[in-house]
């Protein structure tokens, strides 16, 4: 009876790596952290990771930064540097009876002296189910588990095994790593393009550093596509037209539910809360241009015409609804020219929060009064039975008096009657309705304002 060979669902360093078919950002994977580019203040002289790796002693960590800046390279790197067996798993594949199975081959090799790094990719669609699993032998070091992650682990990743790990933030690639990427792989002759005589024009160059957003895979990518359009060629310069083909359609990396979405939004307000028409404009095209929906960018400029114009400029909030109901009725992408003419009305109207804060008042007082009886003289005498219990007595239409108005009238309850909620902007519109509240009110103006 022959014996059942073992799962290994891993490898034991050192790994052969790729072969010469392999995608040339496969192949020109970094082999050391030497080697790896940028990332300093993760991978550095005295940072943690460098630290851990140097004492053989690796915590169990979380890796967090966006798609191509090296997550998957470096657990990687990690692994081979400390001669532990390496365990790739993917959050979407793997279930709990493969965990299981995982953790006990791990439980034997250390025994044997040796330990295992499971790395679990996009960590944070792991459920809580799997998480549960993984945390008591991360916790006891049968396993040291490096997870990667787009998304912001605080809220994907289950408290107990947050606790339990460190969280190493990464970021996209800056343009000197990148270039410095693209430079070794024209290069290197055993795994870059080298062997091919290829040179990069300074300006391609450019197009294709910015044209990355910080993703080196990307980068690469790019690079070994325009590299396909020229070996047929007698020149073997790479042009910015072949660099622009190779980038044709990749849109800027944006999730839709996670930090990139929440981040981006936030400038956008920010922007147009600082009457900034510029960045206004840009974070709304890099919202529209990766996709978001513009339901979701409207609705907030339509909260913001309330917020933060109030008003200053009643008219933002028509024209922000006026908005809505254009995209609503065109579609896209003919509705980024609404889009666009509300995002510029909005950061260049003056502005004011009164509406928001006065309302924040008068709601303190109304939670802590909300036993106090409404007055007699403004309840509905609706029946001839109110009438003679005193509803609506003694009450005066404004509409009968000079101004529509009624000085001295009270409209408060008796023990809130000379509270002031509302505290007037001095901007736009605002700076009329506010003259004549005071000129209602019997209050001298301020000439000071």
């Amino acid at each position: 009876m022959v014996a059942e060979k073992p799962f290994q669902p891993g490898f034991d360093i050192p790994d052969p790596g790729p072969g010469a078919d392999s995608p040339l950002a496969a192949r020109m994977r970094p082999r050391t952290l030497d080697e790896f580019v940028g990332q300093e203040s993760a991978v550095g002289p005295g940072s943690l990771l460098r630290s851990a790796v140097e004492q053989k002693r690796l915590p169990s960590v979380i890796l967090w930064g966006p798609p191509g800046c090296g997550k998957t390279t470096l657990a990687r790197i990690v692994a081979g540097q400390i001669a532990a067996h390496f365990v790739p798993l993917s959050a979407v594949a793997s279930g709990v009876a493969e965990l299981r199975k995982v953790v006990a081959e791990a439980a034997a090799r250390r025994v044997a002296g040796q330990r295992t790094i499971v790395f679990i990719d996009e960590i944070h669609r792991f459920n809580k189910a799997q998480q549960d699993v993984i945390l008591p032998y991360a916790e006891d070091g049968t396993i040291v588990l490096i997870g990667a992650t787009t998304e912001n682990p605080s809220f994907e990743v289950i408290a107990p095994l947050l606790s339990r790990v460190r969280v190493i933030r990464l970021h996209g690639l800056d343009p000197v790593a990148l270039g410095r990427i693209v430079d070794a792989a024209l290069s290197d002759a055993e795994r870059g393009l080298g062997g091919l005589g290829l040179t990069l024009e300074p300006e391609a160059r450019t197009m294709l550093v910015d044209g990355a957003n910080g993703d080196g895979r990307a980068a690469l990518t790019t690079l070994e596509i325009a590299a396909g359009r020229a070996r047929s060629r007698p020149s073997k310069e790479l042009t910015r037209e072949d660099i622009s083909q190779a980038l044709a359609d990749r849109r800027p990396y944006y999730d839709k539910a996670a930090d990139y979405h929440y981040d981006t939004i936030s400038a956008f307000i920010k922007s147009l809360r600082g009457s900034d028409p510029d960045a206004s404009l840009y974070w709304l095209a890099r919202m529209i241009e990766s996709g978001e929906d513009p339901l979701f960018i409207i609705r907030r400029m339509v909260i913001l015409a309330s917020e933060d114009v109030g008003l200053a400029d009643p008219q933002a909030l028509s024209l922000a609804v006026a908005c809505q109901q254009a995209v609503h009725f065109i579609g896209m992408p003919e509705g980024f020219y609404a889009m666009a003419e509300c995002c510029l009305y909005l950061a260049l109207a003056p502005k004011s929060n009164s509406a928001g804060a006065s309302y924040f008042r008068a709601k303190e007082d109304a939670i802590a009064t909300s036993h106090v009886p409404v007055p007699l003289h403004l309840r509905n005498a609706a029946t001839n039975l109110m009438k003679q219990f005193g509803y609506g007595k003694d009450y005066r239409s404004a509409h009968d008096e000079a101004d529509h108005f009624i000085p001295g009238a009270s409209y408060l309850p008796e023990t809130l009657n000379r509270r002031k909620y509302y505290a007037p902007g001095k901007l736009g519109y605002e700076a009329q309705a506010a003259e004549r509240l005071r000129r209602l009110r019997g209050e001298e103006t301020n000439h000071e304002d």
